[in-house]
């Protein structure tokens, strides 16, 4: 009975660590959730200076339509732009927050342009990839897609 209890002690105090948020990080979602809406309201904004504080010097974006940016400048240029010419409203709805490491998150969401020209609505999929440096959290990466199909919403 004792190497029974043992066993079990043992066995509730690995599973609690497991349970444990990651060493040095934290498994709190609501950081990223608000990176990616300051990112959205600057966006909307055409708020050049907050959306480079918001990404980080490397970072990327590949856009549905194929083009590649890469570089905090050319993210923030081609966001504008885009943004720009093809008008409508934009939101973007996180729909999961998964922590990679202590300082490293993947935030995928429904991204959604309504009213573009001839009043179309565009329904695409987005994933973004966050990185943590000195407490505070920025965009490293964005993915934007088209896909044939999107899951349903949670």
């Amino acid at each position: 009975m004792r190497v029974f209890l043992g066993c079990l002690a043992g066995a509730i105090v690995v599973v609690s660590l497991f349970g444990q948020a990651p060493p040095g990080g934290t498994s709190d979602a609501t950081p990223i959730r608000e990176i990616v809406q300051k990112y959205m309201d600057a966006r909307g904004r055409q708020d050049a200076r907050t959306l480079e504080a918001l990404f980080t010097a490397d970072a990327d974006q590949l856009v549905s339509s194929g083009e590649w940016r890469k570089g905090r400048s050319e993210v923030v240029q081609g966001t504008l732009a885009s943004s720009q010419n093809t008008g409508g409203k934009r939101t973007l709805a996180v729909l999961s927050v998964r922590f990679l490491a202590p300082d490293v998150a993947l935030a995928d969401g429904r991204y959604e342009l309504a009213g573009v020209a001839g009043g179309q609505t565009r329904n695409m999929w987005t994933a973004l990839v966050l990185t943590r440096t000195s407490n505070a959290w920025h965009i490293a990466a964005i993915r934007n897609m088209l896909p044939a199909l999107l899951p349903p919403p949670k």
